[in-house]
């Protein structure tokens, strides 16, 4: 079983909420997707012992067998090739690693080699995964789709997305058995909340909501949830304490915090939903 905790924008608590239910759930794993700047580790603290590159293949063309015909170039529909005088250019931050210029090139002048994009590093037990794209690269993808792949099929995993509702986000949520949606009870949160739940139907996804920063009320988001028949499985108040220990590195889960028993509570009633 694999949980996607997602919102439309940064700053909602998405992580808060993944982090904590991993803590709670002990037959839990920790799968962090967010790439680009991946912050579980902060909260969970994991003994990060184990490291993994994560490779993509780009090309690579021979000047001895290029004849300058220039099929690789017309063949890439991302740029990633050009003719520039007496040789062929590769750009490899362009790549896309479809390898259409390898099966384009009639004269077998292109081969294609592996370019280190990144890493995943995983703690000595195996319950936290977290995928670091490497500075200067454009996508993360590749990294997103090995963490996933390499989840073991016999554990729950709690899968941090990306924030937002891009390509990562589809592919965090393509995986996935649940979707756990993270907003906050503003004009922006709705905005950004109506386009997940939009990948969500797509995907013919269950999924639940959990409200933060809550004002008790939160008829903007109460209101949107019942239009398209979305359970509010949690509502964690807009609190000072909250914001404190998180800025300290703290969760709202630790054993002498008055928000543990809400916190058991939506981890109840993920397993009730799950269960169905």
């Amino acid at each position: 079983m694999k949980i996607a905790v997602l919102s439309g924008k940064g700053g909602t608590g998405k992580t808060t909420v993944a982090a904590s239910l991993a803590s709670l759930l002990p037959d839990a794993d920790y799968i962090d997707c967010d790439v680009e700047e991946p912050n579980g580790f902060l909260f969970l603290s994991p003994d990060l012992s184990l490291h993994d590159s994560v490779t993509v293949p780009v090309p690579e063309v021979d000047p001895a067998l290029c004849t300058m015909y220039g099929a690789c170039v017309r063949a890439c529909q991302f740029n990633a090739l050009a003719a520039v005088g007496s040789r062929i250019m590769v750009f490899p931050d362009l790549c896309h690693h479809c390898g259409a210029c390898l099966i384009a090139c009639k004269p077998g002048a292109i081969c294609e080699i592996d370019q280190v994009i990144g890493q995943i590093d995983r703690s000595a037990d195996g319950h936290f995964r977290q995928g670091v794209l490497r500075t200067g690269q454009p996508v993360g993808l590749p990294i997103i789709d090995r963490l996933i792949r390499e989840a073991d099929p016999d554990h729950l995993s709690i899968l941090d997305a990306p924030p937002g509702s891009s390509c990562p986000v589809v592919h965090v949520l393509r995986s996935a058995d649940y979707a756990l949606l993270v907003t906050e009870p503003t004009p922006f949160g709705l905005h950004d909340l109506k386009m997940i739940v939009s990948l969500v139907r797509d995907l013919s996804l269950p999924a639940g909501v959990v409200i933060n920063k809550s004002n008790g009320t939160d008829l903007i988001i109460d209101s949107f949830c019942r239009q398209e028949n979305l359970p509010v499985l949690a509502r964690i108040p807009f609190s000072r304490d909250i914001a404190v220990r998180y800025s300290r590195g703290y969760l709202p889960i630790d054993p002498d915090s008055p928000w543990r028993p809400l916190f058991n509570g939506l981890a109840e009633r993920i397993r009730k939903e799950t269960d169905r």
